[in-house]
Parts: structure tokens; C-alpha cells; sequence
């Protein structure tokens, strides 16, 4: 009698491609959900031995648990606490008025839908080109400009998001698998900081958002490079002689019924509306994964520019460190998309010096508390602490640096 295939943890491929691209999160605190009946992605050891292929039905069908079913610490909290921002904003807006709030909660709401209405159709624009960036151009083709060189390699790489537009919360897992096919670690990490700093769709929405101020947009892009650059070719020195990566796994052997997404390995069997297909599926997953996190950091630039007192900011802005220091806490914190956040930075335009927005622009898109756990994918722990301190080093002396010679003048008001 044959024996029932037994699923237990992958369909013979790597996390990269059993999630999307911006669910990529480590194992332990992934939005990658495993199911109470055990469902995985892998079969038996008997049956792997046996070298039966996969099964489509069964494999899909573990996927779909496996996305379902949220088990996970991480996961649980994110939704409590997604819950309890929603119970809150609703109970603010149906008691402002009893309480006499109704003033300062219509000034809310007009900051905080000013920010959302501007800034999500770049949002949508971004994660669309992210899909088509998934679907329909090779990694292999990013793997053959990179490989082989070491510093020219480095300078190339800062600068491959112009061409190949992808957001932070998309582009780690196509780093790890760079990675794993031979590209130089720091031309990996020159990409993995400068792609979603350096690149038309950010500068477009950056632009709009500051009112056509090409200056301003151009010392964005310019200072991300410079930083990626940089901390590329110092994390290089630092770590020389120590592998910081975590080991890759080839997934060639990945059924295509496995996953959700076309990838390399199979992407190329696929006709283009097809592809098309696939490209709004990942922009769609993208949008809605990201957006949860524009909604919650223009509450909280709305709730911060009507809340706390004009002086407030004024006494934070004399000191521009502080101010500096603070915006780049609350990048981090917020955890937004790069082709949003310039419209939550400029809500803080007349308050906090143009260097402390700078800053929020240029952090975010490199660290935050999202982008921590996804490193978690592609480096060690060690790697992940040198490249939180190194970043947030850099561009904290950036900016002050910018204050201190350049000023106000060349950004205007």
C-alpha cells in the first residue's frame, strides 16, 4: 500500500520563496505562519529519500494553512496591537466632540488625510514596480553586473536602485539571494541601503511631497548613496575575515506549484500576462503589508503636530542634535515605506530643522524595527548590531555635519 506523503516544514526551496517578498521575516518572528495540525512545506524523510516529486495539491494547500493560521508570538502582538490602534482611533473620533475636542480633532484629520491621500498613490506606484522588478527581470542579471568586482562593485550597486526600483521591504530577500549566488558582501550591502533611497519612484514622491524642491531631493539621494556607500566598505574592513551571512540554501528544485510568485528558477516559463499577473499579486501583497504601517505613522505625525505646542518643537529645533536625534528614533519607530514618508517628514515642515527631516528620509529607509528583523534572514546577529550602530552613527554625523555647514538656505521654506 503507498504510503500518504507526510508534510513537515518546506517544499524543498528557501524562505525566500515560499513567502513574498515583503514577508521575508526570520523564522522565530515571521509573518510566515505554521499551523496547529503541523501542515509545512516539506515532506517526510521517507519521502524525500524515495525522491518522489511534490505533490501541487498538498502543497499548496499546506501553504495556504501556513499563511492562515497565525501561531507566532510576533504575529499575535502585531495583530492585538493593530486592534487596539483601530479601538482607539475610533473611540477618538466618536468622543472628541462630547469631551470638547472637536476643534483639535478636526485639525487631526485634516493633517493625517492630507498625508494618506498624497502619499498613497506612490505607495501604490512603488509596490507595483517592486512586482514587475519580481516578475520579470532575472536576478541572475543583477548577479552577473556585481559578481566578480569588489570595489567598483560597490559604487555600481549604490546605484542599481535607479534602474531597478525596489523599496526596503522588498529588496532583503533579493540581497540574501544575491548573496548566495556569489555577489561580493559589500556590493550587497551597498544595494540592500542605497536601492531604496536611490531611486525615481522615492525621488518623484519625495519631490512632490516638498513641493518640487530638486535640492532637497537631491541631497536625499546624494546622502543615501554616500552613507551606503560608506558603511558598504566598512563593514567590509570590520568583518574581512569572518563570515557574517547566514548560510544559503539553493531552492532550484522548488516545485512551481509551491509558491505564490514566479522566481527565477521558474519565473521564465511563464508568459508575460502571466507575469503581469504575478507582478500585481506581489504589488498587491506589498501594498497592503506596508500600508498598515503609513496608516499608524501618519497618526502619529498628525497626532504630534496637533498635540504637543509649537514652542515644544521650537525648543527641540535650538538644539539641533536633539531634534535630529528624535527624528531619527521616530523612523525607525514608524517603520514606513520609502515611497511614503516623505509626506509624514514634510507634516513637520516649520518645526523641525530640514536637516532633522533629512534625517528621518535617509534612516528610515536603511533601519527600523521592521528592517531589523528581516536582516535577521541574510546576516548574524553580530553583523545586524554592527550595521544598526555603523547606520545610525553615520547618518546622525551626516546630518549635523549638513546643518553645520550647508544650513536652511539651500532647501527653502
Amino acid at each position: 500500500m503507498k504510503q500518504p506523503m507526510v508534510p513537515t516544514a518546506s517544499c524543498g526551496m528557501g524562505l525566500e520563496n515560499m513567502i513574498p517578498s515583503s514577508e521575508a521575516f526570520p523564522r522565530d518572528v515571521s509573518h510566515q505562519k505554521e499551523g496547529a495540525t503541523g501542515l509545512g512545506m516539506h515532506f517526510s524523510d521517507s519521502q524525500s529519500r524515495s525522491g518522489s516529486a511534490a505533490s501541487p495539491g498538498i502543497c499548496q494547500a499546506a501553504d495556504h494553512v501556513a499563511h492562515a493560521v497565525p501561531t507566532t508570538v510576533a504575529s499575535r502582538l502585531a495583530l492585538v496591537l493593530e486592534a487596539a490602534f483601530l479601538v482607539f482611533s475610533a473611540g477618538l473620533l466618536l468622543t472628541a466632540t462630547r469631551f470638547g475636542f472637536g476643534d483639535m480633532v478636526g485639525d487631526f484629520s485634516i493633517t493625517f488625510l492630507g498625508i494618506v491621500v498624497e502619499a498613497v498613490p506612490f505607495m501604490l506606484l512603488g509596490t507595483f514596480v517592486g512586482g514587475l522588478v519580481e516578475a520579470f527581470v532575472p536576478r541572475a542579471l543583477l548577479t552577473r553586473a556585481l559578481e566578480g568586482r569588489q570595489s567598483s562593485s560597490v559604487f555600481l550597486a549604490a546605484g542599481l536602485g535607479i534602474i531597478f526600483p525596489v523599496c526596503e521591504c522588498a529588496i532583503v530577500p533579493v540581497v540574501r539571494r544575491l548573496i548566495g549566488k556569489g555577489v561580493p558582501f559589500p556590493a550587497a550591502v551597498a544595494f540592500l541601503l542605497a536601492a531604496p533611497i536611490v531611486n525615481p519612484v522615492v525621488a518623484s514622491s519625495t519631490a512632490i511631497a516638498y513641493r518640487f524642491d530638486w535640492m532637497f531631493v537631491g541631497t536625499r539621494l546624494v546622502c543615501g548613496y554616500i552613507i551606503a556607500v560608506g558603511i558598504a566598505f566598512f563593514l567590509q574592513k570590520l568583518w574581512r575575515r569572518v563570515d557574517v551571512t547566514v548560510p544559503y540554501h539553493n531552492s532550484n528544485d522548488c516545485s512551481p506549484s509551491c509558491c505564490h510568485h514566479v522566481h527565477d528558477v521558474h519565473g521564465r516559463s511563464h508568459g508575460f500576462w502571466s507575469r503581469l499577473g504575478e507582478a500585481s499579486r506581489h504589488g498587491c501583497d506589498d501594498f497592503f503589508e506596508v500600508g498598515k504601517f503609513l496608516i499608524i505613522g501618519a497618526f502619529v505625525a498628525a497626532g504630534l503636530r496637533t498635540l504637543v505646542g509649537l514652542e515644544t518643537f521650537v525648543r527641540i529645533g535650538d538644539s539641533p542634535g536633539m531634534a535630529i536625534a528624535m527624528m531619527m528614533c521616530l523612523a525607525m519607530v514608524l517603520n514606513l515605506c520609502s515611497e511614503a514618508d516623505a509626506f509624514v517628514a514634510y507634516a513637520f515642515r516649520g518645526v523641525m530643522p530640514y536637516s532633522a527631516q533629512m534625517a528621518f528620509l535617509v534612516l528610515g529607509p536603511m533601519l527600523d524595527i521592521k528592517l531589523m528583523l528581516l536582516y535577521g534572514t541574510v546576516f548574524k546577529k553580530r553583523m545586524i548590531v554592527s550595521l544598526a550602530i555603523s547606520v545610525f552613527a553615520a547618518v546622525l554625523g551626516c546630518m549635523l555635519l549638513l546643518h553645520y555647514t550647508v544650513g536652511e538656505s539651500p532647501f527653502g521654506k
